[in-house]
């Protein structure tokens, strides 16, 4: 019985970690616990199992099985005999985080580039218009500068992300440490 309790423990220690690392990126820990529970678990789950091992109500596992499902950290999978949806967690962290990464900095990137584009429309206005005073151009032309050099930024951090999505970042960073041979 303390070998049960011993494994136990220590599954709850990671189970703990996963989930304040989750936060850091967003996730609440109820999710966090979720994956952690998956991940340790050796069969599928159904819903059920699941709000019945974390006390949670079954739309609030529904939502979480979602959102793990939308970030590729959870799949569901189809069990012979079974009719209630089964899920597991997807188990190569190097996937799951280059999936997080790309789907969470697309969109900000996304978001940003359209920001900046709508306000190179505005300030080019600004410097066509013959009516503006010439500090205002000035200081326009500046901030033209300044969000042609944002523009370049996300266009690298995209190519970043285009290296996560191919797997090409291994190349320049292996997913092991090489061991010095004697």
């Amino acid at each position: 019985m303390d070998e049960d309790l011993k494994l136990e423990r220590a599954r709850m220690r990671v189970i703990d970690t996963i989930t304040q690392n989750m936060n850091l990126y967003g996730i609440t820990p109820s999710v966090g616990r979720l994956y952690g529970l998956l991940y340790f678990n050796e069969e599928p789950m159904s819903l059920d199992s699941m709000k019945d091992e974390l006390g949670m109500s079954k739309t609030s596992m529904s939502t979480s099985v979602r959102q793990l499902q939308e970030l590729k950290m959870v799949e569901k999978i189809w069990k012979k005999g079974t009719r209630k949806d089964l899920y597991h967690s997807v188990d190569d962290w190097y996937q799951t985080f280059t999936d997080y990464f790309s789907i969470k900095w697309r969109k900000g990137i996304s978001q940003n580039i359209a920001s900046i584009n709508k306000s190179l429309e505005e300030v080019s206005e600004l410097l066509e218009s013959p009516n503006t005073p010439i500090e205002i151009k000035e200081a326009a032309n500046n901030d033209k500068d300044r969000f042609l050099y944002a523009l370049e930024y996300y266009d690298w951090l995209n190519r970043l992300i285009d290296t996560f999505e191919t797997n090409e970042i291994f190349k320049f960073v292996p997913k092991q440490k090489d061991t010095p041979k004697n």
